[in-house]
């Protein structure tokens, strides 16, 4: 009888203690992690290509000039900053003795002209003189003999005038020779840009690059009123690019500001650095640049090619997503559910969504510690501004 009393009692004991155990956890809610939430959204999302090292700004045309022929500096107008346009002298060389040349070649051309003019003259002279002789041997007033004499006089004064007209001719083809060699002591801007270098003073010697040494040129000309991007890209993403495609591009040296470009080539060939992975050269040029924002050629730039595009859709942080393509979502009570997803389109910002999750459903963006797991109970942290 005692013995039944005493585990009467001790089972009182415990069913007062599970009571009081009960009480407090009613009393003493679950503990909340805080963590922060994203929202599904609709948005574009958009797959992109990067280039694997740093591009470069390069201008559509630049001209690294140097005169045709070697000698001594006598006129150098151009200096770096200078805006030019085609035509205009750069550099000239010591080309007096060829000016003298030139002066004296011209005079010889007067002169064969005139000589020329001279023996036609007489020349025409002669074929009437002929002509004249030919009507009085029909009448009998001359001889045959002193008509023979007139026609051979005649085709000797038409052989003349051709003479003369070679003349002509080879004084022409003299003065254009001499001429030739005057403009390769002349260098002149073939198109409109800026001098970014000028190489040498006036009285120094210049000497034209020897095949297969380069030496440092003149003149820098570049045209700075077309700019693009040329940058390397993974031998991988290659068959992803497509000229025509859009671009943007950033610029280290100008930060907080996208440039709009878009593929306007892709080499045709894979360069390979040894070293260094296999890549593949696309340039892209700008669209509608500002003209108030002033590039410089040479500025590291980067491009991302947009490769494709998809408006309005589900999307979500790229971030979010776990290990095995899944993500925590804010269920029922506040606790965390895990759900697998089916995604379309991704970058480093957002993915696709085509399965697993509704617009207006909130994920787990990110927690205090890593412990948040499916069950969790959480509270939204503030939304930071």
């Amino acid at each position: 009888m005692f013995r039944i009393k005493k585990i009467t009692r001790t089972a009182v004991i415990l069913l007062f203690a599970a009571t009081l155990v009960y009480a407090g956890w009613a009393i003493w809610p679950e503990d909340q992690q805080e963590v922060e939430l994203a929202a599904v959204k609709r948005g574009v999302v958009e797959a992109t290509v990067v280039n694997t090292r740093a591009g470069t700004v390069k201008p559509c045309r630049r001209s690294r000039l140097s005169p045709a022929a070697g000698g001594q500096i006598i006129s150098l107008p151009a200096r770096e900053g200078d805006r030019v346009v085609p035509g205009q002298v750069l550099l000239k060389l010591w080309n007096t003795d060829l000016e003298a040349q030139y002066e004296l070649a011209k005079q010889q051309h007067i002169t064969a002209k005139n000589r020329k003019q001279e023996a036609c003259i007489l020349a025409k002279n002669a074929e009437r003189e002929f002509r004249r002789t030919q009507q009085l041997v029909t009448k009998g007033f001359v001889s045959p003999q002193h008509a023979d004499d007139t026609r051979a006089a005649a085709e000797s004064r038409q052989a003349a005038c051709a003479a003369a007209a070679a003349d002509v001719s080879r004084a022409q083809a003299q003065m254009s020779v001499i001429s030739a060699n005057l403009e390769r002591t002349v260098l002149v801007a073939p198109f409109a840009g800026i001098i970014a270098q000028v190489t040498g003073e006036l009285g120094e010697y210049v000497t034209p690059s020897p095949q297969g040494i380069p030496t440092p040129p003149a003149i820098d000309l570049i045209d700075d009123s077309c700019l693009y991007v040329s940058a390397p890209m993974d031998e991988v993403d290659a068959p992803k690019i497509q000229v025509g495609q859009p671009a943007r591009i950033t610029l280290d040296a100008i930060t907080q500001k996208t440039f709009a470009g878009k593929v306007r080539r892709i080499a045709p060939y894979v360069t390979e650095i040894e070293k260094q992975a296999r890549t593949v050269e696309v340039e892209a040029e700008f669209i509608d640049l500002d003209t108030n924002i002033m590039l410089l050629v040479g500025y590291s730039a980067d491009v991302e090619v947009i490769t494709q595009r998809h408006e309005a859709v589900l999307r979500i942080p790229t971030r979010v997503i776990r290990q095995g393509n899944k993500v925590l979502v804010v269920g029922t009570d506040n606790r965390l559910e895990e759900r697998k997803l089916i995604t379309g389109l991704a970058n480093w910002v957002y993915t696709e969504i085509l399965e697993g999750l509704s617009e207006g459903d909130q994920v787990l963006l990110e927690a205090d510690d890593g412990t948040v797991t499916a069950g969790t109970r959480i509270i939204a942290k503030p939304l930071q501004p």
